[in-house]
């Protein structure tokens, strides 16, 4: 992980220097003090998303555009930016100068940006690896005062960010559900939380019925992992639940368009996963259970099927209308049997459930759903600050009937091409045995997208800092 360090000042330092400037709209001249040299803010007047790159002897100064108003995504991206695109610049000693105006958020952001910006998509390529990587490597800063606190939390978000990355770019015969047990496992031992996984003959003695049946088609044994993080004077308990499909065929009811990006479908279990690390990793005083069921949906002569009606954890049987709505499954074992063992004051739930999700926001924030008012507004608050975003929609009771069955206590699917991600939550709210502080975020449209860092669709890891931040909240 990057070291830091602070330093006095930057005379006579050689390597290079990263100085980030606000916009400043009037043709100001700007000194830039270290060597004396001055400049026009017609050449460069610090817009947001821009960078100026200027040489004198052996010192490079990466003059860094953070716009006219700050913001914690802002900050991160551009940092990020300067990392990731400038990598051949950052080969010797590096520098950044925190300007006096920032906040612990901007320095949080600054250097988590710096330490995304390592990532590398290409996984299976040769290539080097990133300066800021290497052991002997420290990333220097100049400051009025020790920014290490901020820095260190930054880096650490930014740590767990990059293993989410990992786990949802790495592609399906690497990220199976054996492998997620066994990174949950190695990564507890190195953070400190405990954890236990059933394999299927013990899944089946406790009765996650409604998870074996979306596994039964693949060669790929389910995997439901329990994670446990308990510190001393814990304030709350909190419950997480990530959905886990490794891939996602669609099942019998196979896909028919976009399943190439199906091993995105366990990015809400990555994000449990990685903010599981990181709340161990902060040392938060949070007591935390998380479930991760962890399965494939596959075809095979074993597949569950349309018109199934299966048994859950919970006792309430399901009419399977669709084998592609089978991310709910999984999720409604992984609620109940959350909720009734280990019963703690707050569930969130994290999913990319439905397209649905995607139809009304498209790729700019998540859905969410909640009993609870309260939580609801801070999820909003936080994710609105951080700049991963969420919107409410409506629990109200009558959607439920978009899920009677005539056959069975509940179907998995309304069969209707319309509120899709409501009736989907309703599915997942049978299954939360009433608990009076739920929410669900709907993730299919932010956790696997474009930008600017690679060529193709990769991972976002949305979800860590925000599950964090809100459990720091409560």
């Amino acid at each position: 992980m990057m070291n830091f360090k602070q330093i006095e000042n930057l005379n006579d330092y050689t390597g290079t220097v990263i100085i980030p400037f606000s916009e400043d709209p009037e043709n100001r001249i700007y000194p830039l003090a270290i060597e004396g040299l001055t400049f026009s803010s017609t050449i460069f007047s610090g817009k947001k998303d821009t960078q100026h790159i200027i040489q004198i002897d052996k010192t490079i100064y990466i003059l860094v555009g953070i716009g006219k108003e700050l913001s914690y995504k802002d900050i991160k991206n551009t940092f990020r930016r300067v990392a990731s695109k400038q990598k051949d610049l950052l080969k010797s000693r590096v520098a950044v100068v925190i300007p006096n105006e920032y906040t612990k958020d901007d320095i949080e952001a600054t250097f988590g940006g710096l330490f995304l910006g390592t990532y590398n998509l290409g996984h299976f390529k040769k290539s080097e690896p990133h300066p800021f990587l290497f052991d002997d490597f420290a990333l220097e800063y100049i400051a009025s005062s020790s920014v290490d606190v901020f820095a260190e939390k930054g880096i650490k978000i930014a740590h767990a960010q990059l293993e989410t990355f990992h786990l949802v770019d790495l592609p399906p015969n690497v990220i199976n559900p054996k492998y997620l047990a066994d990174w949950a496992k190695e990564t507890g031992k190195t953070f400190g939380f405990e954890v236990n996984v059933f394999n299927k003959a013990k899944a089946t003695e406790v009765g996650l019925h409604s998870f074996l049946s979306v596994g039964r088609g693949s060669a790929q044994e389910p995997q439901f992992i329990i994670i446990e993080y308990t510190p001393k004077d814990a304030k709350k308990h909190i419950g997480l639940v990530g959905k886990g499909i490794t891939f996602d065929t669609g099942g019998l009811n196979i896909k028919t368009a976009g399943m190439v990006q199906m091993k995105c479908d366990m990015a809400g279990a990555a994000a449990v996963l990685g903010t599981m690390q990181l709340i161990a990793d902060l040392k938060l005083p949070y007591q935390i259970t998380a479930i991760v069921p962890a399965c494939e949906n596959s075809v095979d002569a074993n597949s569950f099927l349309p018109s199934d009606v299966i048994q859950s954890y919970s006792g309430k049987s399901i009419e399977i209308i669709d084998t592609d709505a089978e991310g709910r499954l999984i999720l409604a074992d992984g609620l109940t049997y959350l909720i009734k063992n280990y019963n703690p004051d707050t569930v969130i739930d994290m999913a990319t459930l439905t397209g649905s999700a995607v139809g009304t926001f498209g790729y700019e924030c998540a859905a969410l759903f909640s009993n609870d008012k309260k939580l609801a507004h801070r999820i909003q608050e936080i994710g609105e600050n951080i700049g991963e975003k969420t919107w409410e929609l409506p629990l109200w009771d009558c959607y439920k009937s978009d899920i009677d069955s005539e056959i069975a206590d509940v179907k998995n699917y309304s069969g209707k091409p319309m509120a899709g991600a409501i009736t989907a939550a309703k599915f997942l709210e049978a299954f939360t045995e009433n608990h009076p502080s739920w929410a669900h975020l709907d993730i299919a449209g932010v956790a696997f997208g474009d930008d600017e860092f690679a060529k193709t669709k990769h991972a976002t890891a949305y979800g860590v800092h925000l599950l964090t931040n809100v459990i720091q909240s409560l």
